[in-house]
């Protein structure tokens, strides 16, 4: 039989067992879930770099840096205490809740197009420099709006995640109570906290991207110089592609959400590429794509209609 401290020790070690286990369950379920809401991630990518747009250089990481912080408050300190609640009382309001997400994100994509197609750009009301503006006040107002936005997308991506870790792989429901509440916590906390840090890391460097050019350019002795100039070169262009890749993430989100919320995937599709692979996403991404463009312009339409009438009023 053990002496008292080699079952202290066994025990040790079987705590030490449970914990590393517990550990890859959350690490196993929080890729699954990350990779679940990548749609979002990429537009919540997308997205961000407008928000420093035309301020100085040395103001864009600080304001990058308040815009991440503001981000994991929203996914940390209010997602997810609601969305513990939520699965644990009303785990049926999780795919409504989605859904209207989904809306929300087919709306923005749409208003973008339309905005696009009718000669107005996004871009054009980012002039901090503009003479009589308060900067700082500038800054601060962006910072609010940026914040305020991803907490739409973080949502999403906590919703998302949320969705994912309480089915099993069979997309059967787990039902949430003490014994793995801490694990579901855990998964979405780890969520929140790489989906941040890979973002707003993402983001940094593409908005410094252009600085490191010129570094790189102005040094006549370096192997790098063209290198350089091509950053220089290529900054526009990469941000009308995010612009582009946002819009787009936006609207075949959205519009994934809301098919997938009321199975209302034709069979075709379903079955395109034999069930799985390349051609079935295609096929499903396509999709989606067109009826999330669909229900948002029904809703920009409806929105302005609206805004018209009260104009009126």
């Amino acid at each position: 039989m053990p002496s008292g401290l080699a079952a202290l020790l066994d025990d040790i070690a079987g705590i030490a067992k449970l914990a590393a286990a517990s550990i890859d369950d959350v690490g196993v379920a929080a890729t699954k879930a990350g990779a679940k809401a990548a749609g979002v991630v990429i537009d919540d990518a997308a997205v961000t770099p407008t928000y420093v747009t035309g301020f100085t250089p040395d103001r864009e990481l600080p304001m990058i840096w308040k815009i991440a912080v503001g981000s994991l408050r929203n996914k940390l300190l209010f997602l997810l205490p609601a969305a513990l609640l939520l699965s644990a009382f009303a785990p049926f309001l999780i795919t409504p809740i989605l859904m209207v997400g989904g809306a929300y994100l087919c709306f923005e994509g749409a208003e973008k197009i339309i905005h696009a197609a009718s000669g107005h750009h996004a871009g054009e009301d980012l002039h901090p420099e503009a003479p009589g503006e308060d900067t700082a006040l500038l800054e601060q107002e962006k910072v609010a709006g940026a914040v305020r936005t991803d907490f739409i997308l973080s949502g999403e991506i906590m919703a998302i995640a949320l969705a994912d870790l309480i089915t099993d792989a069979k997309g059967a429901p787990i039902a949430v109570g003490w014994n793995n509440a801490g694990t579901l916590a855990a998964g979405l906390a780890l969520v929140a906290l790489a989906v941040t840090v890979g973002v707003y890391g993402v983001v940094a460097l593409i908005v410094k991207m252009d600085d490191i050019g010129v570094h790189l350019a102005k040094n006549r002795h370096s192997p790098f110089r063209a290198l350089g100039r091509g950053l220089v070169r290529a900054m526009p262009w990469l941000l009308r592609f995010l612009s582009l890749l946002g819009t787009a993430a936006m609207i075949w989100v959205g519009g994934g959400i809301i098919v997938h919320g009321l199975h209302a995937t034709p069979e075709f599709i379903e079955h395109a590429g034999g069930g799985s692979g390349f051609v079935h996403w295609l096929a499903d991404a396509g999709f989606s794509g067109v009826c999330g463009l669909v229900i948002g312009g029904v809703i920009v339409a409806v929105v302005g209609a609206v805004q018209k009438a009260r104009a009126k009023g």
